[in-house]
């Protein structure tokens, strides 16, 4: 990252096309910046926002020093251009850089280099070790990489990628972004969540993915080292890039986004952290959603847009077979037969408690599997069993590497998807009508900012 950071403060695209003029003014920009930022001097001040970061980023510089209080401004200056300028050469080390092996100029540490894991595994040099042998372009780089950051004035966030075309394009963003508050004094606006940053940047990004995305939160700071890593592997980060570009457009998007709502918190930044530390909670939580109107008798006019953005999940990002996902809509639009049967949300709200639990919901359905067959209602086919072998086993198989619970949330969502297609609506329903409409055009604010852009001061997207 702080390659593709330096390479955007040279004004050219990729680390490639850097020359060495343009490397040579990118690190003059980077010491400046270190020096007036040093000269500031307060940091409880907008302006005082890049030399707060470098506590976290540097600690202990000639930047940032608990001493610079007693010198001059002179001092200072010197202090920090010394700490930024390029060794002389004749006193290198003799040994290659540890990342490249070019020629080390010198052995740094956690002064030029951020934790590379956290200070619960290792936060020390070895006896003997003088520290980690880099060559001018790498350690560079590495000073390079705030610019590439989300700052904060805590924990930095990184969004990094091995797509190298994804990377360019978060990191550009990011440069540009921050050149222009360092230069301003101002502190940047934070995402609602860390979580969300990410997908602010996936949202921007108008090309294929061929590689996952890593939010990575690091701080180098004395007072408490900390590095964390949160991963999107290429399925799922391909699957929100392309649902994010074409649902923003269409709209389909506002649904999930609704669906992962609460009283106090957004949609988004539930959403952002279902993807990234629990991918499968976020067909559970449209399940949910949906069924909380249909068990009063109502069902969401999105229903059947989010009940196709949950299909689209499962199989492209959960790797459910279509065959499977055939079997478990077939018996869904069976049981959904039986329930609309009745004038009255009263057994859809008896199914869904026991849906609830597997057990109660395996009884339910063998109950009514039986009534189905002597029984069966005047619409339905009774040559074609309520649950068939196949759909028994899907939703029901005990053993552990089993997806029999991710098979059930799919199976309830189906269910709900075919009676907003058979535009069930019983008479007891239209007192929750008026109440379910309403919440629906009340959109949170942080919401209708992710959804319209208006939430990143670097909006610039390659759609």
């Amino acid at each position: 990252m702080g390659a593709y950071a330096l390479a955007v403060l040279a004004g050219v695209p990729d680390p490639q096309r850097l020359s060495d003029h343009g490397f040579n003014d990118a690190s003059r920009r980077m010491t400046d910046d270190a020096v007036r930022a040093a000269l500031g001097g307060d940091t409880k001040v907008p302006a005082g926002f890049w030399l707060k970061c470098s506590l976290s980023l540097f600690p202990n510089s000639p930047m940032n020093h608990p001493s610079n209080g007693k010198k001059s401004v002179g001092a200072i200056r010197d202090a920090v251009e010394r700490w930024r300028a390029k060794p002389e050469e004749q006193g290198w080390p003799g040994v290659p850089c540890v990342l490249c092996g070019r020629d080390a100029v010198r052995f740094f540490g956690k002064l030029d280099v951020p934790l590379a894991e956290s200070d619960a595994y290792r936060n020390n040099t070895p006896r003997g070790h003088d520290g980690m042998a880099l060559c001018w372009p790498c350690v560079s780089s590495f000073r390079a990489l705030p610019y590439g950051c989300q700052l904060t004035g805590g924990p930095s966030i990184a969004v990094h990628s091995w797509d190298e075309r994804f990377l360019a394009y978060s990191v550009r963003r990011q440069v540009r972004g921050n050149r222009a508050l360092i230069d301003l004094g101002r502190e940047p606006r934070q995402p609602p969540s860390r979580e969300v940053l990410a997908l602010q940047r996936l949202r921007g990004y108008g090309q294929r993915l061929d590689a996952g995305v890593e939010l990575i939160v690091f701080s180098n700071n004395n007072r408490g080292q900390t590095l964390e890593a949160y991963a999107l592997d290429q399925p799922l980060a391909e699957w929100l890039r392309s649902t994010l570009t074409g649902g923003l457009r269409q709209g389909s998007f506002w649904p999930l986004l609704k669906a992962h709502r609460r009283s106090s918190q957004a949609g988004i930044v539930n959403l952002a952290r279902n993807v990234f530390r629990n991918p499968q909670r976020v067909v559970s939580t449209c399940g949910r959603y949906l069924a909380s109107a249909a068990v009063t008798g109502n069902l969401r006019p999105d229903t059947g847009g989010l009940a196709t953005l949950c299909y689209s999940y499962s199989a492209e990002v959960l790797d459910m077979d279509d065959s499977a996902l055939k079997e478990i809509q077939g018996t869904a639009a069976r049981v959904a037969t039986l329930l609309a049967a009745q004038d009255s949300a009263g057994k859809v709200r008896a199914f869904h408690a026991d849906f609830k639990q597997p057990t109660r919901l395996r009884s339910w359905l063998r109950k009514q599997a039986v009534w189905w067959m002597l029984q069966p209602p005047d619409t339905a086919d009774s040559s074609t069993p309520l649950v068939t072998t196949r759909g028994y086993e899907l939703l029901f198989d005990p053993d552990l590497d089993s997806k029999a619970w991710f098979h059930r949330e799919v199976f309830l969502i189906a269910v709900l998807e075919e009676l907003h297609r058979r535009r069930w609506r019983p008479s007891d329903a239209a007192e929750v009508a008026a109440e379910l409409a309403e919440a629906d055009d009340d959109p949170d604010p942080v919401d209708r900012g992710f959804m319209d852009g208006s939430d990143d001061e670097d909006e610039e997207g390659q759609r």
